[in-house]
């Protein structure tokens, strides 16, 4: 099974950081060992797309909703024609861009042009609120933000102005005080930024295992050491067409359904966000192969009417991640589509995926399958750190070369995510069988999932407490057929108000995908000596209720905004 160290000797004194090392791991499918990949010493742009003009005129891009699409040639004049605009404009390495979009080929070549000429992007979920990307936008100290024209007058506007921004590229028609992204091109002049891949190249957003939003740093090593580990595992190929559905900003959309094909050769059906109608179509005319996808959408594939009526026959591999998958649903959705259907596991933290159930051999859907190449494990205690054998259910710690760096502005919280030793604490609880696959039983984290969306109970609380009439609040997660899991306040009042008046409060100030969708009124809130909210007690007392106060104003889980399914920021394929 995948190497599982043990505290003493027998750990390896590698250093944190040091990437050259051999770390051997346990190939589960075909019972051979296999080295962790070689990373090379190149930023993100150079590795994904450095074979990119050899290529020439096949197809590296297609947007479904337009059938405009971009050759690899294509490609990689307008990232090189487009970075050199930007650095026209004054754009210097270190400098943080947000990239605040719904997927388009217009994201994919922002994304390369700007880590090309040295920016770090920062990217930003369209979905947030103004008040939730300002915060973002000041985190990171963003100077520049490409976004759409819609976005900028929907939000973005309003919020700038509080931030560092020094100007915005607006894809689409350019607004007062913008800049027509396309120009940027047109004003290209060669230029080549000294870049290296220890540069950091990414600053996505996570939670964490708790707590509020904070910035990951990802060095364009990071990346590519993700990227190498996972092409060795997820075997795409220049003949596969894979279909980005799930949201780009995102590091499961960003790493595997972008990068990796067309670090590949394969050719990319770009969704700017997911409707299963669109989704269905895009399969059948395109002749995708492969899908990455999350728990929702497999539910939508495995019930919907309208699947049969499309020709679904050229996809051979559905990958899901971000959040749970169960193993019933998954052989459903296999049974109907006449394809494999396999799970992965990742978090943000590790710049994507650290397990993922290989393309054929063993069909174990109720697993995430086994640690990609050069990535340790190891299985503890959560209360005491001690080893557990398999079999035995415990945190999963992992170490690798995509490790972050940190948290960004935020030691304390990247100290208790990675200890001394460069093991990274997921949060999550497994267990391992003899043959090193990996189950995913439980999380340690209070994180909870909404439809694979990512949302911290202490952002909610935080909220209601604002209220007036609120004493003291606590959210946990609670399990939902559709949705995955949602959240459910307890709420001590100190003044009257209705379950829906503060679902509402709430509604106003938060992503869609965030809102507490069931109240509960309650005299005190269970607290330990330290002052840390007791969730589990509450989460205990809840499954043992008859039911439950103040469901949606619905009567039922909401979706995000246009419906579209999306990971979560970290934990199990993020």
């Amino acid at each position: 099974m995948p190497v599982i160290r043990r505290q003493g000797r027998d750990r390896p004194t590698r250093k944190r950081g040091d990437m050259n090392a051999a770390i051997i791991e346990r190939d589960a499918a075909a019972g051979r060992a296999r080295p962790a990949p070689a990373i090379p010493d190149l930023t993100l742009p150079q590795f994904v797309l450095g074979a990119a003009h050899g290529r020439g005129s096949k197809r590296a891009l297609v947007d479904a909703a337009t059938g405009h699409g971009l050759s690899y040639a294509e490609l990689a004049d307008a990232v090189r024609e487009t970075g050199a605009g930007l650095s026209a404009r004054g754009l210097r390495p270190g400098d943080v861009l947000a990239l605040c979009a719904p997927n388009g080929i217009e994201f994919a070549v922002a994304w390369y042009a700007a880590t090309a000429a040295g920016a770090i992007v920062t990217t930003v979920n369209p979905l947030c609120t103004g008040d939730e990307i300002s915060r973002q936008l000041r985190q990171t100290g963003a100077r520049w933000l490409v976004a759409t024209a819609g976005l900028v007058e929907q939000k973005l506007r309003a919020v700038i102005a509080e931030t560092a921004i020094t100007e915005t590229f607006v894809i689409g028609e350019p607004t007062a005080g913008t800049t027509a992204f396309g120009s940027l091109r047109a004003d290209a002049f060669p230029s080549v930024a000294a870049v290296s891949a220890s540069d950091v190249a990414l600053l996505p957003s996570s939670s964490g295992t708790t707590g509020l939003p904070k910035s990951v740093v990802l060095s364009h090593r990071n990346l590519v050491a993700s990227l190498a580990q996972t092409w060795a595992a997820q075997q795409v190929t220049e003949d596969d067409v894979v279909i980005a559905a799930l949201p780009l900003f995102h590091i499961y959309g960003l790493q595997i359904t972008l990068n990796l094909p067309l670090l590949a050769g394969a050719t990319v059906v770009i969704l700017p966000r997911f409707e299963l109608g669109v989704f269905l179509r895009a399969v059948q005319d395109y002749g995708v192969t492969r899908a990455e996808v999350v728990p929702p959408m497999v539910l939508g594939l495995a019930a919907a009417g309208v699947v049969d009526d499309y020709d679904l026959s050229t996809l051979r591999l559905i990958t899901s991640a971000a959040a749970p998958l169960g193993a019933d649903l998954a052989r459903a959705c296999a049974r109907r589509l006449g394809c494999r259907v396999k799970q992965a596991y990742g978090m943000t933290e590790v710049s994507g995926g650290t397990h993922i159930a290989p393309d054929d051999g063993p069909d174990r859907p109720e697993s995430v399958g086994p640690a990609m190449p050069g990535v340790e494990c190891r299985i503890v205690d959560p209360g005491t750190g001690a080893e557990l054998r398999p079999g035995e259910p415990g945190e999963l710690l992992v170490r690798t070369p995509g490790a972050m760096r940190g948290y960004l502005g935020d030691p304390g919280a990247t100290a208790a995510t990675i200890d001394p030793d460069g093991w990274v604490h997921t949060g999550d609880i497994v267990t391992a069988d003899e043959a090193g696959w990996f189950y995913v039983t439980d999380r340690v984290k209070e994180l909870i999932k909404y439809k694979g969306y990512q949302v911290a109970p202490a952002e909610l609380e935080a909220i209601l407490l604002a209220h007036p009439a609120v004493a003291d609040a606590a959210v946990i997660r609670r399990p939902d057929e559709l949705a995955g899991e949602v959240p459910k306040a307890f709420v001590v009042l100190r003044a009257p108000a209705s379950a829906q008046e503060l679902m509402a409060w709430v509604a106003e100030r938060v992503a869609s995908y965030k809102r507490v969708r069931q109240v509960e009124f309650t005299d005190s809130i269970p607290k330990s000596p330290a002052g840390k909210i007791l969730r589990r007690l509450l989460a205990e007392r809840d499954a043992g209720a008859d039911g439950q106060a103040g469901p949606g104003a619905d009567g039922q889980a909401g979706s995000g905004e246009n419906g579209q399914a999306g990971p979560g920021e970290n934990g199990h394929g993020n």
